[in-house]
């Protein structure tokens, strides 16, 4: 192993025996995995993964996770969550993440009081600090820590380390919550999630893992990695997928010629970043 993912490994191991107990929120990503992964190992059965269940979360994610909790052999709850129900969401502000991370953060505070764990932990990385993301500070002040971000872990080392811990879904694409869809200022409702939900999942059933449905009002827009592009539009059936795309409620399919970029819909200004948690004070001998 890097001996720098190795030193940043036992720091996490160690963060985890100092808290003794822990719940994690956990969606099933490769991040909050890798951290549900870590903890179990170090906690056992004192290591709890939560997962908040809504019509923001594909069902199929849900499926995974709960697939991937069995196999690493953590145990898992699911809890309901209804940040559709508040109009400060549902209006799909640019802050629109700080509301479903507060009904998320809010819904598994006192859970984690009532159930006896003293903290809990989020999948956030280190590298989340440099696109705008509200909910982290919606997590924040609620008290949740991110293990993986106070020991500086990026993205790619997350990958890294998950595969050397035998995680067979260490390159599982990132899949965002469905609000993520939608332009800013474009009202959520679960109808439209759906839409979109079933769409990217028929999508991924014709053997296109990585891609996004973008919703605009009666549009659907895809986002496919640029070099898949050409193949999709010669071996897909168009006319099939457009008369899917109708039965879902979409009145229009577009392909963006552009593809797919994470977090394009998001806001170019740096200055909505947060500032990085300080690093933990790495508890290892010398």
């Amino acid at each position: 192993m890097n001996p720098i993912l190795d030193q940043k490994l036992r720091h996490l191991q160690n963060l985890f025996i100092e808290m003794e107990r822990a719940l994690i929120a956990y969606s099933g990503g490769i991040d909050s995995s890798l951290v549900a992964k870590i903890a179990v190992d170090v906690l056992g059965e004192r290591a709890l993964a939560v997962t908040a269940v809504s019509p923001s979360l594909l069902p199929k994610d849900l499926e995974d996770a709960q697939i991937q909790a069995t196999q690493m052999g953590i145990t898992h709850k699911l809890v309901e969550t209804h940040e559709v129900d508040n109009p400060s969401y549902a209006a799909n502000p640019i802050n629109r993440c700080y509301f479903c991370k507060s009904e998320l953060h809010d819904t598994l505070k006192p859970l984690a009081a009532q159930w006896g764990y003293p903290y809990v932990v989020d999948g956030v990385n280190a590298d989340d600090f440099q696109d705008y993301r509200p909910g982290i500070q919606a997590a924040l002040e609620r008290g949740a820590r991110s293990p993986l971000a106070e020991v500086g872990m990026t993205k790619l080392e997350v990958r890294q380390l998950a595969k050397q811990l035998g995680l067979p879904w260490w390159n599982k694409p990132a899949q965002p919550c469905l609000s993520s869809r939608f332009p800013y200022g474009e009202s959520i409702t679960v109808e439209k999630l759906n839409r979109v939900g079933q769409a990217e999942y028929f999508l991924r059933t014709l053997g296109y893992p990585v891609l996004r449905v973008r919703s605009d009002a009666e549009t659907a827009r895809i986002e496919l990695p640029p070099d898949e592009i050409v193949d999709f539009v010669s071996n897909i059936d168009l006319a099939e997928l457009v008369a899917t795309f109708q039965g879902y409620g979409f009145r229009y399919v577009t392909l963006d010629l552009e593809g797919f970029r994470s977090g394009k819909l998001n806001p170019t200004d740096t200055n909505l970043t947060l500032a990085p948690p300080p690093l933990s004070p790495n508890p290892l001998p010398g």
